[in-house]
């Protein structure tokens, strides 16, 4: 019965209004007195679409009280919302009995105007539904490090109706449309936790032994500063190439705004010991293009032109 005690104030209101149009009638009909003109009935339907407005906001509401998706609160905003358009449909609805309309045509007229003014707003209101969807789903919260793809990567300062607004890792603010954002693909670097896994690749030379050349990177991933040792980092080898191996160091992160210090600690690692064991890395091959051919539009590498006889005399 608690649960239902903020129906009771719009019902009362809704059956006093009913009332009085009641005894109205009864009194005209008794003691021969004028009955409530037009302009006063149309006062009296008026304050009755407010109190039903009132009462289905009131419902609505408990509604959205009882929900919970994904074990979260519906946002206040939805609530909020709801309301408006409630309350914004019966006055509009009542404005138009006042100017003489009938009851079912200012009920269509107050949706042409609601649906006019929609329009009109339509992008505040996507960004407003985008936002309302946002809190429904939680794909990130205040605090988190995101990358929205295409649009920006920085740390959620605020999640507002219209707008998210992050900062980024040189200290930028960006303000992004929630339409936006629900759009593009998320990526939540402190969720489900703020550790995370990165990794950068190197190519050692075939002089160096697949096993030497892991063991030496493993040694520098133990010594580099700031990197999680637990989990401890590994190496990987990703492919064997015309030019050397392919290493992938991964190493473990503790914050998203840590990973260009510690992806520096790791190659600062990475260059002492190389340097201190003498390994070099495979020399990139330059491509050398000649002047075109005899016959050819545009020239290639030297290899592919024909062999050019020489007279030694």
């Amino acid at each position: 019965m608690k649960k239902l005690r903020p129906l009771i104030a719009p019902a009362l209101v809704l059956l006093g209004i009913a009332g009085v149009n009641l005894a109205a009638a009864e009194a005209g009909r008794r003691f021969d007195v004028a009955p409530i003109g037009p302009q006063g009935q149309n006062i009296l339907q008026m304050a009755a679409y407010i109190g039903i407005a009132w009462l289905f906001s009131r419902f609505a509401n408990l509604l959205f009280t009882r929900l919970r998706p994904r074990n979260r609160p519906v946002p206040r905003l939805l609530r909020d919302l709801v309301s408006a358009l409630l309350y914004l449909t019966a006055v509009v609805s009542g404005i138009l009995l006042m100017l003489g309309h009938s009851a079912g045509s200012a009920l269509a007229g107050s949706g042409v105007v609601l649906a006019l003014f929609g329009f009109a707003i339509r992008n505040v209101v996507a960004d407003t539904l985008s936002g309302i969807a946002l809190g429904l789903e939680a794909p990130f919260r205040i605090g988190d490090w995101v990358d929205i793809e295409g649009l920006a990567r920085g740390r959620v300062i605020e999640i507002g109706w219209r707008t998210t607004r992050l900062l980024t890792r040189d200290s930028t603010y960006v303000i992004l449309p929630n339409s936006q954002i629900s759009r593009q693909r998320i990526v939540n670097y402190s969720a489900p936790s703020p550790e995370f896994r990165a990794q950068v690749e190197i190519t050692l030379g075939h002089a160096t032994p697949v096993a030497a050349g892991a063991d030496l990177l493993r040694k520098a991933l133990r010594n580099a500063p700031l990197i999680r040792q637990s989990p401890p980092p590994d190496v990987r080898i990703q492919a064997i190439e015309p030019d050397g191996v392919r290493y992938a160091l991964r190493y473990w992160v503790g914050r998203f705004d840590q990973e260009f210090d510690c992806r520096d600690a790791v190659w600062r690692e990475v260059d002492a010991a190389l340097r201190e064991s003498g390994v070099a890395l495979p020399p990139r091959p330059v491509p050398v293009f000649c002047a075109p051919v005899e016959g050819t539009a545009t020239g290639g590498p030297c290899a592919q032109r024909p062999p050019v006889k020489m007279d030694v005399r």
